[in-house]
């Protein structure tokens, strides 16, 4: 198919001077399909996130990915040079990402009614934990605290277990996506529908993620059900579980549709189990889980991983391997569609992380380098965007304002 050579958001600017995880990633979005990401972090503390997990010679790993495609830029915005130089880089942007407390810019002198002065086309995206009013719109707000409000981590773990937080930025990653999606909303608003005008985006850590639960919601109103936590299982639905192979690796099988159940029963040589009572369809599987996953884990115990998945996708099961990490790279449909990718770094050498994830056919997102060093942009933006000299650029790093 045609190929264009430019990237479906260039000419679209973004200040990013949020920390940490949510409102960051969603502009990392943004900047994968072309958008001018400026990021800006305080000139001593840096971004947060440039500390958060694993690190290598005091450098964060995860900083490569989530700062990818971004121009890095330092800034004191409590401070009345910082606040000057900020008004001046949004004059001409589109986009202002921020996830200070509930407050907190309005304090610096840096309200939407001054910033709406500035630029009357800006959009700006406020994450917090909670939103921006409520009972709760000044407490702090973390992905934690979201993934335990929105209903989640109670029906995560198994019936004997604690309610069970995810061991992965679950919260942040949803709103990022969330917010990503919100600001091209804006966006088509603002110059398709022509109103020319800007807007905020107030988004919390917990409605996005409660959106999810919105099966669970819904019921509830309905039927007065709270749902208990089922471990690997799904209350809805029979089977769905991982189960371990002969050779100690797991395997994730769905079979709750009907036509695929009885997929399964044949291929595990039980053909009569389509005729069960117990198993006839999902409602009643669903009622008698405990026996079909004893017969189920019964056959995958006497196979091995690949072999026990190759007889199941023959049969026209659904069904794959539980990966760790370090197989993803040997998957061949990972590797057919580069969803994972390798980048030159200026710190580590190489880096691998995931590609850009939706693929368009005529205008491919890309990543284009790893997230820069503090201030690595500096003279690019401010010599060369804003115009200013060297000398004055020299007083502004003395003075502790970049």
């Amino acid at each position: 198919m045609e190929k264009k050579d430019y990237l479906p958001l260039e000419g679209l600017k973004v200040i990013d001077c949020a920390t940490m995880m949510a409102a960051p990633w969603a502009a990392t979005y943004l900047a994968d399909y072309g958008a001018d990401v400026i990021k800006v972090e305080h000139p001593k503390t840096g971004d947060q996130s440039r500390r958060f997990g694993a690190v290598k010679d005091d450098v964060g790993i995860f900083w490569k990915t989530l700062s990818r495609n971004k121009r890095c830029v330092t800034l004191n915005l409590n401070s009345g040079q910082g606040k000057e130089l900020f008004l001046r880089l949004l004059k001409d942007a589109d986009i202002l990402i921020e996830n200070f407390r509930p407050g907190t810019l309005e304090k610096w002198g840096l309200g939407w009614d001054v910033l709406q002065a500035a630029n009357p086309r800006l959009i700006m995206l406020r994450v917090s934990g909670f939103g921006q009013d409520g009972p709760y719109a000044k407490r702090g707000g973390f992905g934690t605290i979201a993934e335990g409000m929105s209903g989640f981590a109670s029906m995560n773990g198994y019936p004997d277990s604690p309610p069970t937080l995810p061991p992965i930025a679950l919260a942040d990653g949803v709103t990022s996506i969330y917010a990503a999606m919100a600001i091209m909303i804006a966006v088509y608003e603002r110059d398709v529908q022509g109103s020319g005008q800007g807007q905020i985006i107030d988004m919390s850590l917990y409605e996005p993620l409660m959106r999810l639960m919105e099966a669970s919601i819904v019921e509830h109103s309905v039927l007065g059900t709270v749902p208990g936590r089922v471990g690997n299982r799904i209350s809805s639905a029979a089977p769905r579980n991982v189960y371990q192979a002969k050779d100690g690796r797991w395997v994730a099988l769905s079979a709750s549709s009907q036509p695929i159940a009885e997929n399964v029963f044949r291929a595990i040589g039980r053909p009569e189990l389509i005729e069960d009572v117990r198993f006839k369809d999902n409602p009643t599987r669903v009622q008698h889980v405990d026996e079909l996953d004893t017969i189920i884990q019964g056959w995958f115990s006497e196979h091995n991983m690949q072999d026990a998945v190759d007889t199941l996708l023959a049969a026209g099961a659904v069904v794959g391997p539980v990966y760790d990490i370090d197989q993803l790279l040997g998957d061949p449909q990972i590797i057919h569609r580069q969803s994972l990718i390798e980048l030159e770094d200026q710190d580590f050498g190489k880096v691998i992380m995931p590609n850009v994830v939706a693929k368009f056919s005529r205008t491919p997102g890309t990543v284009k380098f790893p997230g820069p060093s503090k201030g690595e942009h500096n003279r690019d933006i401010y010599l060369g965007e804003l115009g200013l000299t060297e000398a004055e650029l020299a007083r502004l790093k003395e003075n502790g304002i970049i």
